[in-house]
């Protein structure tokens, strides 16, 4: 007869030599170092820029990564700002990427929700085209949009000119559109019979709950027209117009071969063409797994 005190199999505790303790922690060390290293890698850039932008003399050498402080001002924003008015084109791309934003989400909300609730003939055909559009690159587009807006419409020089052809974004329709459909059905049925029509649906309901697809579309939208440099730059002839990253440009062509550092004037025009997209990203990043689809199924 078996001993019925004798430990069987599967109640035998389960032994951690010391060697599997130390490759565990082996492998802990080294993904640590390589999430560093790809981290350094991928901020040593933007730090080089912030250093060059406050040299007041250039060094474009190795020792350049760590001036001294006696080297270090506020010197190459003064002169860049003075060369192309930073603040008249940080307003100018503030106006043409807030026009763009406002415009992609209200026109993606819109067609997003059509193409993922309403049912109306041709709904699959136009999903198709919307697919198709994506992959039409916007520099084949650009001769004819040119003619139509600068010449037909008379829009050279003017922000709505900047902004119309980017008004629509086919990425921000399908975002909307596949966040609609996870939607669960049973509360736009419910709206329905209570008597609510589509707009309030959409309004109520819908944009309440996919403040994430918002978020991302915003992000998506801001980083293009705000880096945006060819288009703005074909139908904007006056400086007072430009936006920011088409002054660079020109500041770059023309002006920055008379500067005293046009180094660290250009370091600094980059520096700040990129803080607002950098602390936007800081802003929202909280907000991409955030939602509230379970608590409105409940009960």
């Amino acid at each position: 007869m078996a001993d019925v005190h004798a430990p069987t199999l599967l109640h035998a505790p389960v032994r951690h030599t010391p060697h599997r303790h130390t490759h565990t922690r082996a492998r802990r060390i080294l993904s640590r170092l390589a999430l560093l290293l790809g981290a350094f890698a991928f901020l040593f850039p933007f730090y080089y820029m912030l250093i060059g932008s406050l040299q007041r003399e250039p060094d474009s050498s190795p020792a350049g990564a760590f001036p001294r402080p006696g080297n270090l001002s506020l010197h190459n924003y003064a002169e860049i700002n003075s060369a192309i008015s930073l603040g008249r084109s940080l307003i100018n791309s503030g106006i043409f990427t807030g026009g763009v934003i406002i415009c992609t989400t209200v026109f993606g909300l819109l067609a997003g929700y059509a193409l993922a609730r309403l049912h109306f003939r041709g709904k699959g055909t136009t999903f198709a085209l919307v697919l198709l559009v994506q992959v039409v690159p916007f520099q084949l587009l650009m001769i004819p949009l040119y003619v139509l807006i600068v010449r037909d419409y008379g829009l050279a020089d003017s922000y709505l000119g900047m902004i119309l052809p980017f008004a629509i974004n086919t990425s921000a329709v399908f975002i909307f559109r596949q966040f609609f459909l996870q939607l669960p059905q049973a509360m736009f049925e419910a709206a329905r019979i209570d008597g609510a029509s589509e707009l309030q649906i959409l309004l109520r309901i819908a944009i309440p709950l996919c403040k994430p697809a918002i978020a991302s579309v915003v992000l998506l939208s801001f980083t293009g027209p705000w880096n945006e440099f060819l288009w703005p730059f074909l139908v904007t002839k006056e400086q007072s117009m430009q936006p920011l990253a088409v002054s660079l440009a020109n500041y770059i062509s023309t002006v920055s071969s008379a500067a005293a550092n046009p180094f660290g004037a250009i370091l600094a025009g980059a520096c700040v063409l990129a803080a607002p997209a950098v602390a936007l990203y800081l802003v929202f990043q909280s907000r991409f797994t955030s939602t509230d689809i379970d608590s409105a199924t409940k009960g």
